[in-house]
């Protein structure tokens, strides 16, 4: 018995599946708390502020701010989109993922950490992007080759189970990550937590610095949870290819991509998810930012709201999964693109003094409490989705490149992520407006939806 046979028999099935949820767990709160919540609209704040301070308008230098977000979010998501492909297949080629992930677990904590230096009075706009984009680019590399061991976790049947669970247990990850950075470190308009505490460490809220710890906490939370994941997952010797290099990766991705017109189903797939994957990923990107600029919430607020979408999307993509496994992956991606394009339709149409342009007394709640069913509907559907849609491509790709077609479903995901933050910041500089800028996210939505119905259930692999 080889070297990893001897290391598999060791491991239970149990604890791989474990092993493997726990990178959902470890990662999740770069995007709770790092692309959401907390480091988001911080740097929303403190930008805004800065364009105030130099003459501009409130309002302008709030839409300033969004746009110079999501041109950040362009470049790295452009960067992603040329380099994940190329990484999948030589992944698969050599048969290693696993170097792949500890390379880019190092840029998660590096970049993560890095965001620590973003103090208002030296504020750079450019140096808290570029570390955002370093632990960004870690976080969606390492999930490429984290998600290609999918379907060496158990039989087809229960791959929709288990990834759902593992979505859902992420999520709970990002909760309780998000509360303790609540209650213990982000101080709310008294300068004290939701516990009632200053800060601790005596994080001085004046600088920042209780909303700036958020990186080095999600760097230690990644480096702390993913010990189980190092512990209990391996390669499978299955898909090791001796002696195989970069030259023999390229050529092997050329032709799969030359060979996707022959299958129609997996080239749907791929840009469907293209669309609506990016409109997701649109909705966490600014949901937060857009709370700050158009509802003016502060972060605290934003916080609990994200509490509360992060509760809703663990249930529900925990329920996802076991719908997943009953009716299969494209039903549920079906139902959950359509919540997802009404709530989108619900944001664009709330102000502080108005719902559907209809004017509402002065003081109402009610817009802060559609925001908040928005954010259930976001977590729940949102979960629910991007959990069935990695399922759905291991029925979509080609059993023997995993790695490689997960490659390829992050350059469709990438490959109008950087278009999705790029309209929205050119629909706000164009209207000026926060509350319009977001509304290409419908048409993403309404796209991704349409080009499913080329799309078969089982793929044309078989």
């Amino acid at each position: 018995m080889s070297e990893i046979s001897a290391q598999m028999a060791e491991i239970s099935t149990r604890k791989r599946i474990w092993g493997w949820w726990f990178f959902d767990w470890a990662s999740q709160p770069y995007n709770t708390l790092m692309l959401t919540f907390i480091f988001g609209p911080y740097f929303a704040k403190v930008a805004s502020a800065r364009f105030i301070e130099a003459g501009m308008a409130e309002q302008a230098a709030k839409a300033e701010a969004q746009a110079l977000w999501g041109y950040g979010l362009t470049v790295t998501g452009i960067t992603i989109a040329v380099l994940a492909p190329i990484l999948g297949a030589i992944a698969d080629s050599s048969g290693r993922r696993m170097p792949w992930i500890r390379l880019f677990s190092v840029a998660y904590v590096v970049g993560a950490w890095g965001t620590w230096w973003t103090a208002p009075e030296d504020f750079s706009a450019i140096r808290a992007l570029v570390f955002f984009g370093i632990g960004f680019i870690g976080m969606e590399f390492a999930t490429i080759f984290t998600n290609a061991l999918l379907p060496t976790l158990g039989p087809r049947r229960e791959l929709g189970r288990i990834s759902g669970s593992g979505w859902a247990f992420g999520y709970l990850g990002g909760v309780i990550a998000l509360a303790i950075m609540l209650l213990l470190f982000q101080a709310g308009e008294g300068g004290r937590t939701m516990a009632g505490i200053p800060p601790l460490f005596g994080l001085d809220p004046a600088t920042g610095a209780d909303s700036r710890a958020v990186g080095p906490f999600t760097a230690i939370w990644y480096a702390v949870f993913m010990i189980p994941f190092f512990l209990w997952v391996r390669d499978g010797e299955t898909t090791r290819v001796t002696g195989a290099g970069v030259g023999r990766a390229l050529s092997d991705l050329v032709a799969t991509i030359r060979g996707l017109p022959r299958h129609p189903s997996l080239l749907a797939y791929l840009g469907s998810s293209m669309f609506y994957r990016d409109a997701l990923n649109g909705m966490y990107t600014f949901g937060g930012i857009y709370a700050a600029g158009v509802l003016n919430w502060s972060i605290m607020q934003i916080g609990i709201f994200g509490i509360t979408a992060a509760l809703s999307g663990a249930l529900f993509t925990w329920i996802g999964g076991y719908a997943d496994r009953a009716f299969g992956p494209k039903p549920v991606i079906v139902a959950n693109c359509l919540v997802l394009i009404g709530t989108a339709i619900l944001i664009v149409n709330l102000t502080p003094g108005s719902v559907f342009g209809v004017t509402l007394a002065e003081g109402s709640s009610l817009p802060d409490q559609l925001f908040y069913v928005a954010g259930i509907l976001i977590g729940a559907a949102g979960g629910a989705l991007q959990s069935a849609s990695r399922n759905m491509l291991t029925r979509q790709g080609n059993p023997e490149r995993m790695t490689e077609a997960f490659g390829l479903y992050a350059l469709s995901g990438k490959a109008t992520t950087f278009v999705a933050p790029a309209l929205i910041a050119v629909a706000t500089d164009v209207s000026g407006s926060q509350r319009l800028g977001v509304t290409p996210l419908i048409v993403l939505f309404s796209i991704g939806l349409a080009l499913l119905y080329w799309v078969k259930a089982e793929g044309d692999h078989g």
